[in-house]
């Protein structure tokens, strides 16, 4: 073999065989060069980073507006990096918008609207999530049996930053109690320490949105939920980012924003795929301690009550297109807040919202029957 290599080799030293060699070597680099795949690798731009805070502990099932585009692609094939952070509240959010640690951040209406108000940072909504679907859970069978029993308790929270704050101080003020005097409110974290502060006695209620009051009924906990009923009528956790971000790069805003609508028609089309992907593509997140089924039907439950939100925000924004805000909307929540005490001024509804003209009809330009047939035949999950 080594004299048949030799002699291939002295071969091609030769002139013509020479001259042959780097006619077909140029052909050939410049068939790699004309060639789509080769051209595609020299001008595809690397993927934009992007950042979007979330308040919570754990990035669990119920966010699939966020977690679906990143595990069916949508933000990549966008041309973005995306990465989903968990901060302390909605308060964190804000504060790492601004300090630009983040790009995005996911808000409950109340901090969106106290940003403006209260302090003159110029957040903007850009997709409206879900109705105010918190209530304050307390002990089925203990002594608390509506608001107004709560006074002299001590409440539980996820953190002192959360939208939730300034919801439960309202709630309590239009009953009689002085959010600052007559209760405590304490910082409990979510998940298993929020309810074991409530079961042994730590806290005598918990205020918390409704699939995470879900979660807290799916270990046996059974509990009574207090609320105001004017809640489920208005607009809650909302997209948002800062004003700045919106004139420094619409096109981003944008395409973030469209990734979040397909995401949350797949969810809607097919929540058990949804879940399904969420487990592949986020194993940590995924509850133990039970056989399948019933695994399956806890996170079920917490899907179901956060796509119940979704849909009442779709309802209450039009019910026409995905992640619409309606300024009416978010102008009754600034009211509300208003008269419990929670701001001391309002501003122009329209102004707590991205002003672009067509960009909630942007944001569901896709091919929906696409989204649709996939999340129906739910392949790879």
């Amino acid at each position: 073999m080594s004299l048949r290599f030799s002699s291939r080799l002295r071969s091609a030293s030769t002139p013509l065989a020479s001259g042959r060699a780097i006619v077909a070597f140029t052909l050939l680099c410049l068939a790699s060069l004309l060639s789509p795949a080769a051209h595609a690798q020299r001008t595809a731009k690397p993927l934009k980073p992007v950042t979007i805070a979330v308040g919570t502990q754990v990035l669990n099932v119920t966010y699939p507006w966020l977690t679906l585009p990143i595990s069916l692609g949508y933000w990549h094939d966008e041309g973005y990096d995306v990465k989903v952070i968990t901060v302390g509240g909605s308060l964190q959010g804000i504060q790492q918008m601004v300090g630009g640690g983040v790009d995005f951040a996911q808000l409950n209406s109340t901090s969106l609207i106290q940003a403006n108000t209260e302090n003159n940072v110029a957040v903007r909504g850009l997709m409206g999530t879900g109705v105010i679907d918190w209530g304050v859970g307390v002990m089925q069978d203990g002594p608390i049996k509506s608001a107004t029993d709560l006074k002299g308790k001590k409440i539980g929270i996820f953190s002192l930053g959360t939208g939730g704050v300034p919801l439960l101080k309202g709630y309590l003020r239009a009953n009689g109690i002085n959010p600052d005097t007559d209760v405590q409110i304490i910082a409990t974290g979510a998940g298993a320490p929020a309810l074991e502060a409530l079961k042994t006695d730590r806290v005598q209620a918990l205020m918390f949105w409704g699939s995470a009051l879900a979660g807290f009924e799916n270990t046996g906990t059974r509990l009574r939920i207090l609320f105001d009923p004017a809640w489920r009528a208005l607009p809650d956790f909302t997209l948002g980012t800062l004003q700045k971000t919106i004139d420094a790069d619409p096109a981003m805003v944008e395409a973030i924003s469209r990734s979040a609508a397909k995401a949350t028609l797949f969810a809607t089309t097919n929540p058990m795929c949804a879940l399904k992907l969420h487990w592949k593509n986020f194993p940590r997140t995924k509850p133990t301690g039970a056989d399948e089924a019933t695994l399956i039907a806890s996170d079920m439950r917490l899907l179901q009550a956060q796509l119940q939100s979704m849909k009442s925000a779709f309802d209450l924004h039009g019910g026409k297109l995905i992640g619409a805000m309606d300024p009416a909307a978010y102008g009754r929540m600034q009211d509300f807040m208003l008269k419990d005490g929670t701001i001391k001024r309002t501003v122009p509804p329209e102004s707590l919202l991205i002003a672009k003209p067509g960009f909630v009809e942007a944001i569901n330009r896709f091919d929906h029957k696409a989204v649709i047939d996939a999340a129906k035949s739910c392949n790879g999950a």
